[in-house]
């Protein structure tokens, strides 16, 4: 990667690159940026990163990366349980709770089932929401996983084993179509079609 830098140098740019979004040149920046700030950065991020390996855990009711379990949209009382929102990772739990416009609660699949890459329904966290809903409670399922084929398969999937353990459970999917500020001729066409079946 980086000939004569030594093994630990080398160490850190393997490491780097790993990270999603960062291949080996961004690692070789992201290395010589930490290593030049060493008190400023380097220091602060490897005490922070221990900190977090030792600390966060997973939520054991909604798989949600937490310090605490359960995690406080879990603890929360004053949220609607009624609700579950369904999410393929934490990214897009923050998101929606960036916004503000949710009020219940999350469950976290840990990923999308996928033929192609052998994710099956066992190596997501599915076991767990279909206990949440056989628990009794739940009003509605609020799909918000990527419009991508694993992510409608994962919806469906879903959909049909809730419907067998509680068929009076909604299924909802969130709006999907013509962005805020999009312009209709730098669309794909899918977008656009699905846009103008959600008309209302």
């Amino acid at each position: 990667m980086a000939s004569g830098a030594g093994p630990e140098i080398e160490r850190l740019m393997a490491l780097l690159s790993k990270l999603p979004g960062l291949g080996p040149r961004s690692a070789r920046r992201a290395a010589l940026a930490l290593l030049k700030k060493r008190e400023q950065l380097l220091i602060p991020l490897t005490a922070a990163m221990q900190d977090a390996a030792e600390r966060v855990t997973s939520c054991h009711i909604c798989g949600a990366l937490s310090t605490r379990d359960p995690c406080a949209t879990c603890a929360d009382a004053a949220r609607d349980a009624a609700m579950i929102c369904v999410v393929e990772e934490d990214s897009a739990l923050w998101a929606m709770e960036r916004v503000g416009a949710f009020s219940g609660r999350y469950h976290v699949l840990g990923g999308l089932l996928s033929a192609l890459d052998g994710v099956r329904p066992e190596d997501l966290r599915l076991s767990g929401l279909m206990q949440r809903v056989s628990a009794g409670g739940v009003e509605e399922l609020v799909m918000a996983l990527p419009a991508t084929v694993e992510g409608q398969t994962t919806a469906h999937y879903i959909a049909d084993r809730v419907k067998q353990l509680a068929p009076a459970v909604t299924i909802t999917h969130l709006a999907r179509g013509v962005p805020v500020g999009g312009e209709l001729d730098w669309l794909d066409d899918g977008t656009i079609a699905h846009a103008f079946k959600s008309r209302r």
